[in-house]
């Protein structure tokens, strides 16, 4: 039986289908509109995203069904334009949940003069077949005399019992994330750039800000290069200087480069010199030559070490998989820059050989090696001529300096705003780059808000 009362959270990640049942995305978040009057808040429309991860803006009146497992359509004709926040709209999980207001409701004296949270929304269709916001679940914040309780009650209350949630209050600092954490929790790095990139630019600060270092370095590295900006110039120099020695030497390198000289070196005194030294050597090369491009951190061995070793080393869940997919062997030191140089051993070899045999027996020595100055194209033709996804970068005196993978290459060959463009041409023709088996969806223009 199709809903026409539900929590907008209980939506979040539900599938939307068109009148024949085609997949068109999965739903991301509710768009309201707040009155001034304090009227209950109309919602608009669904926060729809498409396979390309693009997302798009579905008005409520295509929905024809809330079922269970679906949000249902009844029209196949949908806008795919980029939807763009306008004036007046908010988010309602991006931007209300977390919230902290006052209940007004003579019936729970407890809650008065309270501050307490708000966890969800209820939404309901009325008899003109809008929808507006009708109830707000709210939580008590837990307290000291409430120490022995993991989280407060929780209370529903109507729309206008509530203060606090005018669109100036909800623009002040402070909010609490705690619900958009737990949304992004277990997704990869990249998609938690992408969602940051989504977000209203207050929230975006508060989310980044709540991230620890280890987590908010893995994001920042998938940020467009103005993003990463912003967002460790909202940090604060001191937390922007642990999420940076957080990050690789590499994306860490590449990032201090785009900002003033000035603000570069602070940040780099601020971090340890352990961590700052191979950022500060990588900053001395040009940025699209094998040196700015190379990472000082590869998988380093000694002939002593067995295939067992070197096996343990490469399974590190910190390594992309092109770092881990070849071994450098040198004389030591094996920090970089390392001591003399000998060779490569591939990890398709250490897997054919006994464990305990020594690395030293299975140096490639025969691998041509790239100098630091070679420039980009140079870079491309010898992961193109050798086929491989990682190369060596090794100076003039046989050191190993680094070593430079193929997803670093791909970073330099494509436009500065590539993470920005349009996904929608990796997708089938037939949806319109909504997704495959949706030949029967449609593209329109006059259905965003």
């Amino acid at each position: 039986m199709a809903a026409t009362k539900v929590f907008a959270a209980r939506l979040a990640g539900l599938v939307v289908l068109g009148p024949d049942g085609e997949s068109i995305g999965r739903v991301r978040d509710v768009v309201i509109s707040i009155r001034y009057d304090r009227q209950q808040p109309r919602v608009l429309g669904l926060l729809v995203e498409l396979p390309t991860r693009r997302r798009i803006f579905v008005p409520m009146l295509r929905v024809t069904a809330i079922e269970p497992g679906s949000v249902n359509l009844n029209t196949g004709t949908v806008s795919l334009r980029r939807f763009q926040q306008r004036h007046g709209e908010m988010l309602a999980l991006a931007q209300l949940l977390d919230s902290t207001v006052r209940v007004d409701k003579p019936e729970l004296p407890d809650l008065q003069s309270v501050d307490v949270l708000v966890i969800d929304l209820g939404i309901e269709q009325t008899r003109t077949r809008d929808w507006v916001v009708a109830k707000v679940a709210v939580r008590e914040r837990r307290g000291l005399g409430r120490a022995l309780r993991r989280r407060g009650a929780t209370h529903v209350v109507n729309w206008s019992d509530l203060r606090g949630l005018t669109q100036q209050e909800l623009n002040m600092p402070g909010q609490s994330v705690a619900a958009l954490l737990e949304q992004y929790e277990g997704l990869r790095a990249a998609d938690v750039a992408h969602l940051l990139r989504e977000l209203p630019a207050k929230r975006r600060i508060e989310l980044a800000r709540a991230l620890d270092d280890e987590r908010l370095a893995d994001v920042v590295q998938e940020l467009p290069e103005a993003d990463q900006i912003e967002v460790v110039q909202q940090l604060g120099t001191e937390r922007a200087a642990d999420v940076i020695e957080a990050m690789d030497p590499d994306d860490a390198a590449d990032l201090l480069g785009e900002l003033p000289t000035g603000e570069a070196e602070a940040l780099l005194s601020l971090m340890d010199p352990e961590e700052s030294e191979p950022v500060r050597r990588l900053l001395e090369y040009s940025p699209y030559t094998a040196g700015g491009m190379m990472t000082s951190a590869p998988v380093v061995l000694t002939p002593a070490a067995t295939v067992a070793e070197a096996l343990a080393r490469v399974r590190d869940p910190d390594l992309t998989p092109a770092l881990a997919s070849m071994a450098f062997v040198v004389r030591p030191p094996t920090a970089t820059p390392t001591g003399r140089y000998l060779g490569c051993v591939h990890i398709q070899q250490l897997l054919r050989e006994p464990p305990a045999t020594l690395v030293g027996g299975l140096v490639d020595k025969d691998l041509a090696r790239l100098q630091p100055e070679a420039p980009l194209g140079v870079v491309t033709r010898y992961f193109a001529t050798y086929n491989l996804v990682c190369g060596p970068v090794v100076d003039a005196e046989n050191h190993l300096l680094g070593a430079v993978t193929v997803d670093d290459v791909l970073d330099h060959l494509l436009p500065e705003d590539w993470r920005e463009q349009d996904e929608s041409h990796a997708v089938p023709s037939g949806a319109h780059g909504v997704a495959a088996g949706g030949q029967g969806l449609t593209l329109a223009g006059e259905d965003t808000p």
